[in-house]
């Protein structure tokens, strides 16, 4: 359940919360001092960018730090320090606001903030687009690099929603889960009682790196970032175009992109955010897209265990599917247990129980408000 604010009024009183977060309790990565001056978002963020940088091994003594830049992106920014702010004025009725309001709350600080930290000077800037963001932020960082222009990219999302504009907001809208007695269970997707996403927090970074300069300096390859689509549904603010079709042609252009074909792939991690309309959609998409052979592909959503993560998501569900090629192992959809007249259970959706599988293919969904629909493909090496 929240613990953050008093959810008497709010009709959904849960959230994938990080919990016993103390921003204070990570010296090697920021101290007391910039804790003060980070909203939450920006230190998940900053943990994530330290762990992926120690994960990668980069000598940063020997690395042309201008040649490494970070891209690293946010659907709300700084909620939190926004929230509190303005809490504050409204029971002070005095217009005395901290001099770090801005920078703590704006989008793209998270990426600024990992560059201080390590001193990266290559390109570097914040990619929002709501749930579609970190998808947007790994393929755009893919594309600096192609263009020339970084040979290594810091590169994800982060979001701390859980707020009380967030909560409302999605609430009035009619997007999460109300299901308060079932709260543990309730991110269900496919499942024919969902009834909307349970929100998260939290952070992945990844690191980007052109492959020749990764052999160069003997780094541990986890996988290719084969190829990405992006498109757009032009169909409403924020409902999902019901046919599919623009979904599907991102996955189609991120297959193309790689030269490859629908039955090259393995294991699909779907948006799958637990909402009536989003998930058949989805699952429409993919039907467009690989006709027959999607009996044969792995398909799973990982916010049935991590909650909707929004602008962190597609980094968090991007590190699911390299995981799924180094480790042959499918993660589930968890929480499943009634059938959706609507839904083809034909498909292998991974219920309930992770698989044992090769993968030397995943894609990535995310799609987010605004019609924003991107897709990732991951390849083995």
């Amino acid at each position: 359940m929240i613990s953050r604010f008093d959810t008497t009024n709010f009709k959904t009183k849960f959230a994938c919360e990080i919990p016993d977060f103390h921003s204070e309790g990570f010296p090697d990565v920021y101290d007391r001092k910039e804790a003060r001056r980070t909203d939450p978002f920006t230190q998940f963020a900053m943990i994530a960018a330290a762990e992926a940088v120690k994960d990668s091994q980069i000598d940063l003594d020997k690395t042309d730090l201008r040649r490494i830049g970070v891209v690293v992106g946010s659907g709300v920014g700084g909620l939190q320090t926004f929230n509190d702010e303005m809490l504050g004025y409204f029971e002070n009725q005095y217009p005395r606001f901290s001099p770090f309001l801005v920078p703590k709350f704006i989008t793209n600080i998270a990426s600024g903030h990992i560059a201080l930290k390590f001193g990266f000077r290559g390109p570097n800037f914040g990619v929002s687009s709501a749930c579609a963001t970190s998808a947007h932020s790994i393929l755009t960082a893919a594309s600096q690099i192609q263009l020339g222009r970084a040979d290594i990219m810091v590169s994800g999302g982060t979001e701390a929603p859980i707020t009380i504009p967030s909560i409302g907001g999605f609430n009035a809208a009619h997007a999460l889960s109300t299901n308060n007695d079932e709260y543990r269970t309730a991110s269900r997707p496919f499942d024919g009682t969902r009834d909307g996403f349970v929100i998260g927090e939290g952070a992945a970074v990844l690191i980007v790196e052109e492959y020749e300069h990764a052999l160069r300096r003997g780094a541990h390859i986890y996988c290719e970032i084969a190829g990405f689509g992006m498109t757009c549904d032009a169909w409403h603010i924020t409902a999902p175009r019901e046919d599919g079709e623009s979904a599907g042609e991102a996955m189609e252009l991120a297959l193309r992109e790689a030269g490859l074909t629908p039955a090259d792939v393995d294991y699909i991690n779907v948006h799958g955010t637990s909402t009536p309309l989003g998930d058949l959609a989805e699952l429409r998409a993919i039907h467009r897209v690989f006709g027959d052979t999607a009996y044969k592909v792995n398909i799973s959503s990982t916010k049935s265990m991590t909650g909707h993560m929004m602008g962190a998501a597609g980094a968090v569900e991007a590190l699911a599917c390299i995981h799924a090629i180094r480790d042959g192992v499918i993660p589930p959809t968890i929480n499943f247990r009634h059938e959706d007249p609507q839904i083809d259970y034909r498909l292998n959706l991974t219920l309930n129980e992770r698989q044992e599988r090769r993968v030397r293919v995943a894609i990535s969904n995310n799609f987010g408000f605004g019609g924003q629909n991107a897709c990732l493909a991951f390849r083995a090496l």
